[in-house]
């Protein structure tokens, strides 16, 4: 199994980076993951900014040679991880930059001419790690899962993904936020994850 990380957060020393390294670790100990991946969509200075023109057209997208690294890192991947925090009751624009440009018609998915697109990332599977300050039950009970509704039905399975995982973690700035046991909880399911 391979594994792509998309990890979205600016701050080396936050939980954020502690959940990617228990993805790591964990992956590390696992016999059946033989191959990870991490896209630290800050550290690389990726740019989430669409910009179109006479010269760039959206319906280019696909073949935008900018990204031509980011779709082959996608394409061989059986699992995407994302690992974000959740600010505004949604991923980070960043994230939602990176969604926007790599998952392009043309690639990502096709329009078929029915009421929805073929999915072109069909096969693979996705887990969702995100943080956020609020209670756990805060995006269910204030904000009809719209956090889970965007990641799972308006973007991963759009594009053929519909095997989805969430570790939704609330509460993650109190000190009684059970930060250790969030953090080994993420550990132990990627070092028994099974395709």
């Amino acid at each position: 199994m391979k594994l792509l990380v998309i990890y979205t957060h600016p701050n080396h020393e936050s939980l954020n980076f502690g959940f990617l390294n228990k993805v790591l670790a964990g992956s590390r100990e696992n016999p059946d993951i033989e191959e990870v991946q991490v896209v630290d969509l800050y550290e690389e200075n990726f740019n989430p900014l669409l910009v179109f023109g006479g010269e760039k057209r959206r319906r280019d997208m696909h073949r935008d040679p900018a990204f031509e690294r980011y779709r082959q890192q996608l394409v061989r991947a059986d699992k995407l991880v994302f690992i974000y925090p959740i600010w505004w009751g949604r991923p980070p624009a960043m994230l939602l930059g990176y969604i926007d440009q790599l998952f392009a018609s043309g690639f990502a998915y096709k329009e078929e001419g029915g009421l929805l697109p073929e999915g072109l990332l069909k096969g693979k599977s996705a887990v969702c790690i995100s943080t956020m300050k609020g209670p756990a039950k805060y995006p269910l009970f204030f904000l009809n899962n719209a956090h889970k509704a965007l990641m799972k039905k308006a973007v991963l399975r759009f594009v053929g993904i519909k095997k989805v995982k969430f570790f939704e973690f609330g509460n993650m700035e109190s000190a009684s936020g059970n930060q250790d046991k969030k953090l080994a909880e993420v550990y132990r399911y990627f070092k028994k994850l099974e395709r």
